[in-house]
């Protein structure tokens, strides 16, 4: 199975993290992967992700997780689960006063060996989200 993962310390309350995260039409002005990102981060919501790594290209993403202000999950892909890519967004507070911040992409499914071969290097795009999102949340 294909996944990526990309973690980071974050000097910043989980709520301003969650907030940064939750805002999705905000993204841009922080987030240097996205061109935009449509819709509403909730439990059931369908929202719409413009990468930079596929111009042109809109992902369509059901948020089939939700427990604010610790865990996220977004789910999209082929119809019966034939081909299924997961996003997860973990915020976990350390005994430091830090926040860990964790994202992690994982591709399923029967057809996943035959789609995943055309999916490009996403790491260098989420060690680059990571830095944004710390950037941003320990912004005075």
């Amino acid at each position: 199975m294909k996944s990526f993962f990309s973690t980071i310390l974050i000097d910043a309350p989980a709520s301003r993290v969650w907030g940064l995260l939750t805002d999705l039409a905000s993204w841009p002005t922080w987030n240097t992967t996205v061109d935009k990102v449509d819709g509403s981060a909730a439990l059931g919501n369908t929202i719409t992700v413009y990468a930079k790594a596929s111009p042109g290209r809109a992902f369509p993403l059901k948020v089939s997780e939700f427990t604010a202000p610790n865990r996220m999950v977004w789910r999209g892909g082929m119809p019966l689960g034939l081909f299924t890519g997961t996003r997860t967004y973990v915020l976990a507070q350390q005994s430091d006063g830090k926040l860990k911040f964790e994202m992690t992409e994982e591709f399923s499914g029967l057809m996943a060996p035959l789609i995943t071969r055309s999916i490009p290097d996403l790491q260098p795009a989420f060690d680059e989200f990571v830095k944004c999102l710390k950037t941003a949340a320990e912004r005075p």
